[in-house]
Order: structure tokens, then C-alpha cells, then sequence
């Protein structure tokens, strides 16, 4: 395989894309500008899908609709070749590359393996069906029909799944599915699919990434739609969820989605409690916590709507500064002693306070993420669910939890906070564990000596090992750090946070190279963020 996948304006040299030579001339081909295209079979707008797009201009002549168009499209060497690719890509999508993985796992036997001929429509929107397709070789398009019209919207080929979703939902078809070539697939049943999945709990990781790329951009917006609200990109992934950025449909509201992974979603134990705390949860109504707008069961998932945050997490600062002056870190864990107060007035301990669970506002302003995996007040046996290098040493036995269960968290937080490391630094989890339980953290005071005093105490109270030991509730922790948290000395560390760098770099450049500078550019804004640092890109071409 090439290393970089092209799109066709780059394999057939017509010049029609955007900025090409013969652009003016032409115009510019409707696969390199439709929008809608983007990102399936990893190319620029409809760059690696231009068989189904309608109005392409090939080999001099000027093409119809995708069913027009077929038959010379499925000859044609750009299309053998990005189905050869594709079909060779290992995406988490791939079902086939899993089941050949796991040799274990008995599914091959209880499918049955069919042919369906090129241009055979083998999925009807609409309907409710029990079976899904492995493709074994051969390529698919699905389609939407809207308003008596044809809508290409996606392709699958070698290795994909198709219809996954309806057997693990019940829900009704969203799209046609019709064979571009002659297909060997393997059909399996709903019925097998759950059998297998009791007892192969990895497969409902699979599935998690299945209904990541049905809520992906580059679908239709009827596929990214969890009650009022549409999946635009993905965030952050964690151990438990999939964050995405999305919108209210009807306000244009920003929000963020949270899913579920399938794996604890489907677990009866932590559905049952979690249903049981998510009006509690939702209810948190706290400027120093993450507000819940709507809990959403879909997909055999859990997805919790809530606030978009403009800012940044407190993991990125620690990053970024490597240590946070006290008077700034004292301000941000007064307000999170604000939050955890209030939450736990309401019988809600979050059970996993750790950096990258406190978002920064571009304004200062703190909030709280992840309440989702809150229990009440008192719970024993709740699982082991939290970050190891963050736990209580109750929380590691599974034993009983309350309020300083989350004030053991947050000290580690802010030790981590002012002295840019973590107490334990070991990577082998087994052993930090093991260190929360036997040994006290370090005196921060040894890495930092003019750290104030009422910092090093908040921090080596917070983290006694004995609950009893620990400050009794964070009104208590909050009166420590007060002092700290003036306007003066936090304004004074503020603005020596802000008062860093910047870098002008101008680039000048030719038309024609537009499409590489911008894949440079997409490159070197990841590795910069990497970094700490915050890259704007000003089109000056106006001025």
C-alpha cells in the first residue's frame, strides 16, 4: 500500500479539484468540493468516493448519477484501487480482522456464508431485520432515500460489517444497501450475536467503535442523532467513554456527549446503579460542575448530554507549565472543594477526581467532569472503577466510600499540581497501588521548599491513609486553602501564566500546493498541541 492514500484528482491528474489548472477552465469537479463526502475511505471531500458522486467529469466526459455511472465506475483502476486499500486497512470497524484475531471465539461456525450479486440491494431502509453481513470480499454502497431521491452516503468493503447496528438495536434500517460488485459475505443472526457476546465480552468493545463511526462527521445527520442532539466530532476517549462535541439541533446549542463503552454500558450491575443515581447526577446544578442537560439509552449505550467547555483540562496545564504557581493552584482547588461540597451535600461522591477530570475555562472558571461514574454516599462494592494512580486506599480494598474518599483524590491532584509529578512515579500500576496503601506521598515540600505552608498541610492531610486522619469534609480543606486563593497573589501568578511566548511564522506559497501545505499544516498543529502550544492560522490573502 502507498503511504499516503490518494484522492482521484491526484490519481487521474484531471486538475479539476480546488485550485487545480483547469479549474477555471471546467470548474471544479463536484468530488473535490462536496463536503458531505468527507472523510469516507479517509479521503478529502469525495476524493476516495467519486463513483457515487453525481455530475464527476472522467475521461473527457461528463458523468450522471451514481447508478448511471456504475458500470464504467466499478472497471475503473482508482476504484479497484481504494477497495484494495481500504480492504487491507486494519480500522477498528474491520469485524472480520477481529474474528480472524480472536481464534477463540467461535462466530465463523454459526454464520452462514452467502453470494449476492453486483447490484443487488440486500438491506432495505426501513426495515427491522435480525441478521448483519461480515463481507468477505467485494464492495457495498449504502444509500438514503429522501423525498423519492437517492442519497450515497457511505462504502463498505473487505473485512466491514454491515447492519451491525440493527441486530445489536432492533432499530429499523436508516439506509439501503446495495452491492457495487459480486460479494461473498457471511451472514450472521441476531440471535447467534448475542450468544457469542455473553461470552466474549471483548466483542462489545467492537461494537463501541461501530457506533463511533455511525455518529462520525462525515455521516448524514440522521446516523449522529442522540435525542435532540447531533454528534459533530470526537474529543477525548477514555478508559469508560467517547466524548463528542455536538449541538442542539433546533437551538444550535453547543454540548458535549459523553458515550458509554459498551462493555460497562451492558453490564447489568452498573446499568442498574447508574439509572438509579442519573436523575441525582443530573440534577447537580453547580457552577464549579459540569452541567447535565439529557441522559440518552441508545445503541445499547448510555449517552449523557451536557456543557460544552471552551478552555482547557487541568492535566493540559500541568503539561504545559510543568508546575502551577500555589496562589493559581490554590484558587482552582478552592473551586473544586466548591463543587465537591455541594455534590456531596447531595449524597454524590465522584470516585475518580484526578487532572484530566477538571476542565479550566478560558476564564478561570473550574468545572468538574465525569460524575457519570458517581455512587452515593456510604457504597460498598461498587466495582473497581477510578484512576489507580488517584485512589484511595479504600477505594483500591473496594471498601466503604464517602466524602474523603474524593479528598485523598484531590490532595494527590494537588501535589501533582505543584510539584509537576506524581507522589508515586512508578508506571506499573500493581505497585503504585501498593504504595497507596502501605506508604505515606512524599512531603511536596522536598520538591518545592517555598511551597506555603498551608499548601504542604492541605496536601499531606488530604493524603493520610487513614480516612480519619483526612480532613472530614472538603468545607474543612476549603477553610485551609482560603488564604492562599486572594485576588492579589492570584491576579500577580496569573498573569506570569499568560505572559508566554509567541511566534509569528508566515508562509508564502503557490496555488497548486494548497492541498499539501494543508496536510503539513494538520500535521504540525498535532505535534504543536502535543507540546502545550496553542497554534491560529490567519488567512492572509485578502490583505
Amino acid at each position: 500500500m502507498e503511504s499516503r492514500l490518494k484522492n482521484c484528482w491526484e490519481f487521474m491528474k484531471c486538475g479539476r479539484e480546488q485550485r487545480g489548472r483547469r479549474a477555471d477552465k471546467l470548474g471544479i469537479c463536484p468530488a473535490a468540493s462536496d463536503e458531505s463526502f468527507d472523510g469516507i475511505n479517509s479521503g478529502s471531500f469525495g476524493g476516495r468516493f467519486c463513483w457515487a458522486v453525481a455530475g464527476t467529469f472522467c475521461n473527457g466526459e461528463r458523468q450522471g448519477t451514481f447508478a448511471e455511472k456504475r458500470d464504467s465506475c466499478m472497471t475503473c483502476e482508482f476504484f479497484k484501487l481504494v477497495s484494495q486499500q481500504e480492504g487491507e486497512s486494519d480500522k477498528h470497524t474491520k469485524f472480520l480482522r477481529y474474528i480472524t484475531k480472536n481464534v477463540e471465539t467461535p462466530i465463523l461456525e454459526k454464520m452462514t456464508y452467502k453470494h449476492i450479486k453486483a447490484g443487488t440491494r440486500f438491506i432495505t431502509q426501513g426495515a427491522i431485520e435480525d441478521f448483519a453481513y461480515i463481507i468477505q470480499s467485494g464492495t457495498c454502497l449504502v444509500i438514503v432515500e429522501r423525498d423519492g431521491e437517492l442519497h450515497p452516503v457511505n462504502h463498505y468493503g473487505e473485512g466491514d460489517m454491515v447492519g451491525g447496528l440493527g441486530i445489536l438495536t432492533g432499530e429499523p434500517r436508516l439506509a439501503h444497501v446495495e452491492a457495487e460488485t459480486d460479494m461473498m459475505v457471511w451472514e450472521l443472526k441476531k440471535e447467534y450475536f448475542h450468544d457469542i457476546s455473553e461470552k466474549d465480552p471483548d466483542l462489545l468493545s467492537f461494537f463501541t467503535e461501530l457506533v463511533a463511526d455511525r455518529l462520525d462527521s462525515r455521516r448524514p445527520i440522521a446516523y449522529r442523532t442522540v435525542g435532540k442532539h447531533a454528534a459533530i466530532d470526537i474529543i477525548g476517549r477514555g478508559a469508560f467513554s467517547i466524548v463528542y462535541r455536538g449541538e442542539h439541533m433546533d437551538l444550535k446549542m453547543p454540548v458535549a456527549i459523553k458515550m458509554m463503552r459498551h462493555d460497562l454500558a451492558m453490564d447489568p450491575d452498573f446499568l442498574e446503579g447508574f439509572r438509579n443515581e442519573a436523575k441525582t447526577i443530573a440534577m447537580l446544578d453547580h457552577e464549579n460542575i459540569i452541567k447535565i442537560y439529557d441522559i440518552e439509552e441508545r445503541y445499547k449505550t448510555i449517552f449523557i448530554v451536557m456543557e460544552y467547555v471552551n478552555g482547557e483540562t487541568l492535566k493540559d496545564l500541568i503539561q504545559r507549565l510543568k508546575r502551577i504557581p500555589s496562589g493559581l493552584a490554590a484558587h482552582y482547588l478552592v473551586q473544586i472543594c466548591s463543587g465537591l461540597s455541594f455534590a456531596h451535600q447531595t449524597g454524590i461522591i465522584h470516585r475518580d477526581i484526578n487532572p484530566g477530570n477538571i476542565m479550566l475555562r478560558n476564564d478561570d472558571r473550574v468545572k468538574i467532569l465525569d460524575f457519570g461514574l458517581a455512587c452515593p454516599i456510604g457504597t460498598e462494592d461498587m466495582g473497581f472503577f477510578g484512576t489507580a494512580f488517584y485512589m484511595a486506599p479504600e477505594q483500591i480494598e473496594i471498601d466503604t466510600m464517602d466524602q474523603r474518599t474524593d479528598i485523598y483524590s484531590l490532595g494527590i491532584t494537588a501535589y501533582e499540581m505543584v510539584t509537576g509529578s506524581h507522589p508515586y512515579p512508578e508506571k506499573d500500576v500493581q505497585i503504585v497501588m501498593d504504595k497507596h496503601l502501605t506508604q505515606d506521598i512524599p512531603d511536596p515540600a522536598d520538591t518545592v521548599p517555598s511551597l506555603p505552608k498551608e499548601l504542604r498541610n492541605f496536601i499531606l492531610k488530604a493524603c493520610q491513609r487513614d480516612p480519619g486522619k483526612r480532613y472530614q469534609n472538603v468545607n474543612q480543606a476549603m477553610l485551609e486553602l482560603l488564604p492562599l486563593a486572594d485576588d492579589t497573589r492570584y491576579t500577580q501568578e496569573k498573569h506570569s501564566v499568560d505572559s508566554q511566548r509567541m511566534l509569528n511564522i508566515f508562509l508564502n506559497y503557490q496555488k497548486e500546493h494548497q492541498l499539501a501545505l494543508t496536510r503539513l499544516m494538520e500535521d504540525f498543529t498535532s505535534k504543536a498541541k502535543k507540546l502545550g502550544v496553542h497554534l491560529k492560522v490567519v488567512d492572509l490573502r485578502n490583505l
